[in-house]
């Protein structure tokens, strides 16, 4: 684990105080017994009924579905000590006891080919590109009683095809280890308690700000250090991090970015369940810090210290499925003053009782744009982290000086596939500044033309379920641009991928 001495430092005074906790919890009187636990997951490391906890599926985690999460430390796999409850080979591989029933170990895997195929890279008048690509990926997860753990988990990432150009090391990577930490866990009365130091993912934010981007073939990841205090109607989760910077080699070219540093403080809480005839939502505040020693507008890298004041406000209120956020952000670029809001609105209405039955919404999104090409205020927004792929599967798009809106349907057509469609149109918000990429690089020279509209963009997928293990998801985008790209010389692209995942 590559850790940074400062991030070491706190995370020993952590473990300190956690070991000492059990003890200082027994003499207050406060702890529940495990006996009451209904909930696997719970048992393990809480000392509360699971109607006393904190949601898990709003711990900032991710989603967990058929028992499977993006970041595979997340699963719990402990109903399969049962062995009435295996149905297979691999069943056996998802807990290996070592001992008592806190003691075991879970192995996991996935195994990804992927097709992606662009006309007009860059959205530049040229030959198709084609990218070839395969993911591997194996972890370990062990389980040293109640209060420790230890995971790990190392990827290989491969690409070819022509005119792929310079892969970067989340695309091309020989072999990576993509997590590896250490979890302490404790209980102090009613609340839940843990601290995890190592290379991570994270994802306890807005789905557009951080998450570990699946669509990479290597995820993104953090080092340093994460800490959470959990009670039934509310949690905090503080954190310390640079992100792991990737190189195509082994996994000694797999460093801390030291020119970037992320931290700050996320927190949740609960509102009462019979809101709007019955609900279940969530509103989480947070507080986070971005330092970037070379960050790019308009120009040269220059230091930057980005603040983001935030609200999440997300989950189901009957048949109304929401996932708001706003977000100002303050700090300094090159000395110079940052304003920028983003304001990330998504919703969508399900037109029948049953969880699979058809959906229909639209997303309205508003990021700041402006400055970037001047000395004043900088009112650029940023998203530091977030899913590289919700505006455009082709990723010519990110929340920097944009504009949105996408109605958007979703249905089953067979009991095992799902389909998307979605319609999306965008804008600039500041013609004085540039269109922006995924990787907040802008397509250069669209600061110099007038010209508001960005581009009209047609998407579709379809995620077919094999089998729990099984899937196939294949993607299709035609991005038509409009006046903000042409007059620069962009063009418009289509975009068509399909890939098989198989996870263990």
């Amino acid at each position: 684990m590559l850790i940074r001495s400062r991030g070491l430092a706190a995370a020993t005074s952590s473990f300190a105080l956690l070991t000492a906790l059990p003890a200082l919890a027994q003499s207050a009187g406060g702890a529940t017994p495990l006996a009451t636990i209904q909930n696997e997951r719970a048992r393990q490391s809480l000392a509360a009924p699971l109607s006393e906890a904190y949601p898990i599926e709003a711990v900032g985690d991710g989603v967990t579905a058929g028992g499977y999460n993006q970041s595979r430390w997340v699963e719990d796999w402990t109903r399969l000590r049962d062995p009435a409850k295996r149905r297979d080979l691999f069943d056996r591989l998802k807990y290996i006891p070592l001992g008592s029933d806190d003691m075991y170990l879970t192995l996991s895997g996935e195994a990804r080919a992927r097709v992606n195929l662009t006309t007009n890279p860059d959205l530049r008048e040229r030959e198709a590109q084609r990218q070839d690509i395969d993911r591997l990926v194996a972890g370990a997860d062990l389980h040293l009683g109640k209060h420790i753990r230890l995971f790990g988990e190392i990827a290989h990432g491969g690409i070819s095809g022509p005119n792929i150009g310079a892969p970067s090391g989340f695309l091309r990577n020989r072999l990576v280890v993509q997590q590896s930490f250490a979890d302490l866990t404790t209980t102090l009365g009613t609340a839940d308690l843990g601290v995890r130091v190592g290379r991570q993912t994270f994802a306890d934010g807005p789905n557009l700000l951080v998450v570990p981007r699946d669509n990479n073939t290597i995820f993104f990841t953090f080092n340093g250090v994460r800490a959470w205090g959990r009670v039934a109607k509310a949690r905090v989760d503080v954190f310390d991090f640079t992100p792991t910077r990737l190189g195509n080699g082994g996994t000694g070219d797999d460093l801390n970015d030291d020119g970037r540093r992320f931290s700050g403080v996320s927190t949740g809480f609960v509102l009462p369940t019979d809101l709007f005839g019955g609900s279940k939502l969530y509103v989480d505040p947070f507080l986070w810090r971005l330092r970037n020693r070379a960050a790019v507008w308009g120009g040269a890298p220059a230091r930057e210290v980005r603040h983001f004041y935030g609200l999440h406000v997300w989950g189901d209120a009957g048949p109304v499925n929401l996932d708001w956020t706003i977000n100002h952000q303050g700090g300094s670029y090159d000395n110079r003053d940052i304003s920028a809001w983003l304001l990330l609105l998504a919703q969508s209405y399900r037109l029948g009782k049953d969880r699979q039955a058809p959906r229909v919404g639209f997303h309205v999104d508003y990021a700041s744009g402006g400055g970037a090409y001047g000395r004043g205020t900088l009112r650029n927004s940023l998203a530091p982290f977030g899913n590289n792929v919700y505006y455009s599967y082709q990723l010519y798009a990110t929340p920097t000086n944009l504009i949105a809106l996408a109605p958007n349907v979703s249905f089953q057509p067979l009991s095992k596939v799902r389909v998307a469609l979605e319609y999306q149109l965008s804008w600039r918000d500041s013609v004085n500044d540039a269109v922006y990429r995924a990787n907040g690089q802008a397509f250069a020279g669209t600061q110099d033309f007038d010209g508001r509209r960005i581009a009209d963009t047609a998407r579709a997928q379809i995620v077919w379920s094999i089998s729990p293990r099984l899937s196939f998801t294949g993607r299709y985008e035609h991005l038509q641009a409009k006046s903000a790209l042409t007059r620069a010389g962009y063009r418009s692209s289509d975009f068509l991928a399909g890939w098989l995942s198989l996870r263990l």
